[in-house]
């Protein structure tokens, strides 16, 4: 009898933690416009979440499979934000204000495959370089690292922008020109 109560539990926790993870993955597909992929994921979703409540209504004489249906959605929160972490979908843009504007920031920038516009800039204390790079995700880290090499006191904002159009750097993402040689630029 408790072999069989261990199993529910653990078959009730991988349910909901799969559950979680497709939901938290199917909205963040829907946000990013990604709606056909993301009604694919819900309907699988849906399914696994039926089986994993079922298992727990059927069995509400069990604490045990409450804490677990409640763990399970816990850690699938957190798994599915991972996984929507490596998926990385999108771009960011990334506003960097240096307070040097005599260094090469833009080109080096550039020469990693970065699309940068630049302007000179005036702060408080005087001249700036303003820079805004726009990236794919999976290349956020990256960049930052980068950033922080050239001006380790620079000013970073980042955002995602909502709608992108037009320009060289859209080009060349659509042509699959930018960061194929990424590893070999250190």
């Amino acid at each position: 009898m408790l072999d069989h109560a261990v199993i529910m539990v653990v078959i009730i926790l991988i349910i909901n933690i799969v559950y979680v993870s497709f939901f938290t993955i199917r909205m963040i597909l829907t946000m990013k416009g990604r709606r056909y992929i993301a009604a694919f994921i819900s309907m699988i979703e849906v399914i696994i979440y039926i089986l994993g409540l079922g298992l727990v209504l059927d069995n509400l004489n069990r604490i045990e499979n409450l804490i677990a249906y409640a763990v399970g959605y816990g850690l699938g929160v957190i798994i599915g934000s991972k996984i929507e972490e490596k998926m990385a979908l999108g771009y960011i843009t990334v506003h960097v204000i240096s307070s040097n504007p005599d260094i090469e920031f833009t080109r080096r920038l550039r020469d990693k495959g970065y699309g940068v516009t630049s302007w000179s800039a005036y702060g408080m204390d005087g001249d700036r370089l303003a820079m805004q790079i726009l990236t794919p995700r999976k290349y956020e880290l990256k960049l930052y690292e980068t950033i922080k090499q050239i001006d380790p006191k620079a000013f970073i904002i980042a955002y995602e922008p909502q709608h992108i159009h037009g320009g060289f750097w859209v080009k060349q993402v659509k042509k699959g020109r930018l960061f194929k040689s990424q590893n070999d630029i250190k």
